[in-house]
């Protein structure tokens, strides 16, 4: 499994005082087998969380389905996100839930 990690900062303009409408600091994480290819996000403020966005099966995204749960990507990531000490996963599954748990066996 490649792993690739990306930091973010997505704010608005500062105003007169300095301060930001708003702030978000994240990082990406983009694991991949060669054929497929999962994403997750980590926000700087909530170290102990990171949500799997989607995933791309040759070159096609989507949002996760509970099969994707048991592949052995989607598992050695759970892994990997877990020994980043990354213990709250959530998956966006389209439920209209927004993000669900990620239940470990």
């Amino acid at each position: 499994m490649h792993v690739e990690r990306t930091h973010h900062v997505d704010a608005s303009e500062p105003d007169e005082a300095g301060m930001h409408e708003y702030h978000y600091e994240y990082d990406i994480y983009r694991f991949s087998d060669g054929v497929r290819c999962l994403t997750a996000r980590s926000y700087v403020d909530q170290p102990g969380e990171a949500h799997f966005l989607g995933i791309e099966f040759r070159g096609k995204s989507r949002l996760l389905v509970d099969r994707d749960m048991s592949q052995a990507l989607f598992l050695s990531a759970s892994e990997y996100l877990q020994a980043q000490g990354k213990t709250d996963l959530r998956w966006l599954s389209g439920r209209g839930n927004g993000y669900e748990t990620v239940y470990r066996a």
